[in-house]
């Protein structure tokens, strides 16, 4: 499997789950056309979109490094028509970007609610509706969300309403756009299992242990990189979490994401109980 020569365009890949996807597929030589806002550096949030590119290509890859709001149709416009004109074209759209605020509803002002909608749902919407046309062109086209599986269960909506709905208009994207582009563009939903070391963990979510307890982002990126190699005609309209896809393709050993045994790890949102069981692992009791 080889990413070699695909073209990403990649929505906030500046740091975290985004920036580990893109170095994956730098490895194999990929294009990296990186859109996010990050241009200077922030106190809480590591890297921008300069040193993510410069990693990108220490990694084996190329990257575009691209100044984008997309909350903005103007925005990602421009910068999808710079991909294009830098690489020669689309592959891969990864909406990887996303607005997190976990408030009941009483406790949600509507500039928050609004953000997350915008960035979320919208964002996700609009980014894939401006690369579809360049995917169509490819020969092997993919879609990919970091969003959850569509569970309905009123625990993942009670006390954190307005989240929920934002993360699952970016999943109700996939089940839409996979069946409506069937047999010519794969879209496909992926997901973690456990909290993932990222800056959302570190400053919303509880700090240093819940931090500590996270697996590391590459368990995505291993993950991603199994999903856009699949065929696009055939490999679609799935929601996967991450750990159970690497498991159906061999891997036992998932201490090398978290050195801690699994029932420490801190689990995700939105995983249904039953629907994707805990692969067995050989090497983590």
């Amino acid at each position: 499997m080889s990413l070699k020569d695909k073209i990403i365009f990649m929505t906030g890949g500046s740091r975290g789950i985004g920036l580990e996807i893109a170095l994956r597929a730098a490895k194999d030589g990929a294009k990296v056309a990186i859109a996010a806002k990050t241009t200077e550096p922030h106190p809480k949030l590591a890297g921008t979109i300069y040193t993510a590119a410069k990693e990108i290509e220490e990694a084996g890859g190329m990257c575009l490094p691209l100044k984008c709001d997309i909350r903005h149709e103007e925005s990602i416009l421009d910068s999808v028509e710079k991909t294009v004109n830098e690489f020669g074209g689309i592959d891969i759209c990864i909406n990887n970007a996303s607005a997190i605020n976990l408030t009941g509803t009483v406790d949600t002002d509507m500039k928050r609610y609004d953000l997350m909608h915008n960035i979320n749902g919208r964002g996700t919407f609009l980014t894939s509706k401006l690369c579809i046309p360049h995917l169509l062109k490819s020969s092997n086209p993919h879609i990919l969300n970091i969003s959850p599986p569509l569970d309905m269960n009123p625990k993942w909506f009670k006390d954190t309403v307005a989240y929920t709905i934002a993360k699952f208009n970016m999943s109700m994207c996939v089940l839409g756009m996979a069946a409506e582009f069937e047999g010519k563009i794969a879209v496909n939903a992926l997901w973690p299992r456990t909290a993932i070391k990222t800056a959302a963990v570190a400053n919303v979510l509880g700090g240093d242990e819940i931090y500590n307890k996270s697996r590391s982002p590459a368990i995505m990126a291993d993950a991603a990189h199994i999903i856009l190699n699949k065929g696009a005609d055939k490999f679609t309209g799935n929601f996967i979490i991450d750990d159970s896809l690497l498991a159906e393709h061999g891997e036992t050993d998932f201490r090398k994401y978290a050195d801690y045994p699994f029932q420490d790890l801190i689990p995700d949102f939105f995983v249904p109980e039953h629907a994707y069981p805990v692969p067995k692992i050989v090497k983590d009791s």
